[in-house]
């Protein structure tokens, strides 16, 4: 058995040798989409002198009254010439005529048919309100580094740098596959010792959440023949990863470990000491240039996901070097029950009070329990030699 830190470096050394070819999308496609090129600002940032505000603009002195000899708007710049004591009405955006170098908000401002004055409690001061050409970025600097993710402001910034296409780095491709004679469609109604299958909706949506691509493979019951064929034809498809449920614990009818075995699956480590979670399996599939990640996560629902949170979401994060802040340290509300020197992860409710991050857990932590998973909203992580976490005791939680 492995120890939970050395599991998710093994994890993330091995995602890390993943192949990304480089994919050109359009600039409306490229939302959530991870950025594979540093784009370059081929203009200046902004490409002119311009008004922060509606206001009038000046050369500036030491005066309080000007006349008004124009006005330009954005995207309607005429050239003026200003003297000291000449004012030009202009709106937010605009070009700086050449002389100006100050403007003067509107509410500061009071105007007399052409007579402009400065209200006795306003002031202004040299270069007020003016953004000038290159404040923002200069010409050939770097708008937005390689490996960013790609949301509303970062399109507003490549669509100013003119980048109608941009590249991204490729979705990964992840199968899943759940196993059990217990299972049966969601469509139907449970009876005796039956249950919906629920591992490959969560876990399929777990991976979209991410904007990755999953693949459902649907379920099939313990028939090793069976299991075998679908293992078999998964590991021909074109995927990055192939995640698995149930079938890799130490029953008679979990047949996954040996089946990845024959398969040509090279194991990297079998059952992490956490809880829940522990009869996880991790290994490697390598042919013809191409290399599979796959991942074996137990059959009950809370112990999947969780794995998923804590494994296969920080290594796709790792891999496209995302430094998402998901860790908060946070009081404990209640006492925590905690023997074993297993690392524990167990759900809870994280709140702000007062300033102050608390996090209570007043559930039962089995990991059956879908509907208090469901909601929770985080995971407080207690590390193995760490025993009955108290009240009012600092801890970290994990995001979910």
């Amino acid at each position: 058995m492995i120890a939970f830190n050395d599991a998710l470096k093994l994890i993330k050394n091995e995602i890390s040798t993943i192949s990304l070819p480089i994919e050109e999308v359009d600039i409306l496609e490229s939302h959530n989409r991870i950025l594979a090129e540093d784009i370059i600002a081929d203009v200046d940032l902004p490409p002119f002198d311009n008004s922060a505000m509606d206001g009038y603009a000046i050369k500036f002195s030491k005066r309080n009254k000007w006349n008004i000899i124009g006005e330009i708007s954005a995207g309607n710049y005429s050239s003026i010439n200003l003297s000291e004591n000449e004012a030009v009405l202009i709106t937010t955006g605009s070009k700086v005529p050449i002389d100006a170098d100050t403007v003067i908000p509107i509410e500061d401002l009071i105007v007399e048919v052409n007579i402009l004055k400065l209200k006795p409690s306003a002031f202004y001061k040299k270069g007020m309100n003016v953004r000038t050409q290159g404040n923002d970025l200069k010409k050939n600097q770097i708008a937005v580094h390689r490996f960013t993710k790609i949301d509303a402001k970062v399109i507003a910034v490549l669509a100013s740098c003119g980048k109608e296409r941009v590249k991204v780095f490729p979705k990964l491709k992840a199968a899943i596959l759940a196993t059990g004679d217990e299972l049966i469609p969601i469509n139907e109604k449970p009876e005796g010792d039956k249950l919906r299958v629920s591992n490959i909706y969560s876990l399929y949506a777990a991976i979209k959440e991410m904007n990755h691509t999953p693949i459902n493979l649907g379920f099939t019951k313990d028939d090793r023949k069976i299991i075998q064929q679908k293992i078999k034809a998964a590991l021909k498809m074109n995927i990055d990863m192939l995640i698995t449920t149930g079938g890799v614990s130490v029953g008679k009818y979990d047949f996954l470990r040996e089946i990845f075995e024959e398969e040509g699956v090279k194991e990297k480590f079998w059952k992490v000491n956490i809880k829940p979670g522990k009869p996880m399996y991790f290994g490697v599939y390598e042919k013809d240039e191409k290399k599979i990640l796959v991942l074996g996560l137990p059959g009950n629902p809370v112990s999947s996901l969780i794995n998923f949170y804590v494994f296969i979401k920080p290594a796709i994060e790792f891999l496209f070097k995302q430094n998402v802040s998901n860790r908060i340290t946070a009081a404990l509300q209640n006492d925590l029950k905690k023997k074993d020197i297993k690392r524990h992860f167990s759900r809870g409710i994280l709140f702000e009070e007062n300033g102050e991050w608390k996090v209570t857990s007043e559930f039962s932590q089995s990991s059956g329990n879908l509907v208090e998973l469901s909601r929770a909203n985080c995971l407080i992580e207690i590390e193995e030699e760490r025993k009955i976490p108290a009240k009012g005791e600092k801890v970290k939680c994990i995001l979910i």
